[in-house]
């Protein structure tokens, strides 16, 4: 059981297992039942071996989302929606034939709403911000724990929040990267999954870091989604651990 309260929110996150065969429908519907007695939003998720269901969060980058299509086919789960701030990316998604719905909606609550109602219609397992450049809410958050991947420019706990390239660049690094983490409510915060890093030359321009760095985010980004949905990974005391075979 894992329970916090911020900015006034409070969330609650149950893990159970059961030794016995449970009828997966009876349950949501008796979870249903309760939350509307007691007046509160209650969401269930249930772990199975099937082919897990991904929406891919994108803004106007291109790369990741890119390198995502073209590796879907290694991935044990399907990319089922890309939710989109704007029309840009649209064209790739109907190339790959995903479906894209825009969610350009500037009130965020209003905006989460909508992006809810999106992830049940496609029963979703697993969101990837795939350099989905909005900061998703406590409420939004609370809903998927460890089930939302984010790729942040630089090597965490380093850099946090926006601009990351050109705060290493003005702090002179040696060396650029980037960390795949699951995203908690405390921005930047959520536990690591993994980092990987680049030489900076003393000649590099901000332009050539954040190039360098680009081409590192995809990759780290789909390296962690694969581990995610070959059931490979758990979180113990806010770390990531590799499951031993």
């Amino acid at each position: 059981m894992n329970q916090n309260v911020i900015k006034k929110i409070f969330g609650m996150y149950l893990e159970v297992s059961f030794s016995k065969k449970v009828d997966i429908k009876k349950f949501d519907i008796e979870i249903g039942k309760l939350s509307k007695k007691e007046k509160m939003d209650v969401n269930t998720h249930h772990e199975t071996n099937l082919e897990k269901n991904m929406a891919v969060f994108v803004t106007k980058e291109p790369l990741c989302i890119q390198t995502f299509i073209r590796n879907r086919k290694s991935l044990k789960g399907k990319i089922s929606v890309i939710i989109g701030t704007e029309k840009s990316l649209e064209i790739i998604a109907k190339k790959a034939k995903i479906p894209f719905i825009i969610v350009d909606e500037k009130n965020q609550v209003k905006a989460e709403e909508q992006i809810i109602q999106i992830c049940k219609k496609y029963s979703i397992d697993l969101i990837v911000l795939a350099r989905y450049m909005r900061i998703l809410s406590p409420n939004f958050v609370w809903r998927y724990p460890n089930r939302i991947i984010n790729i942040h420019p630089s090597l965490l706990p380093a850099f946090p929040g926006a601009s990351a390239y050109a705060q290493a660049y003005e702090r002179g690094t040696k060396i650029v990267g980037v960390t795949s983490h699951y995203v908690t409510e405390n921005l930047d915060q959520g536990p690591i999954i993994f980092q990987d890093a680049v030489k900076v030359n003393p000649n590099d321009t901000l332009e050539k870091i954040k190039i360098k760095g680009q081409k590192l985010e995809a990759n780290t980004l789909l390296k962690a989604t694969k581990m995610h949905l070959e059931n490979k990974l758990e979180v113990r005391w806010r770390k990531v651990h590799i499951k031993s075979k």
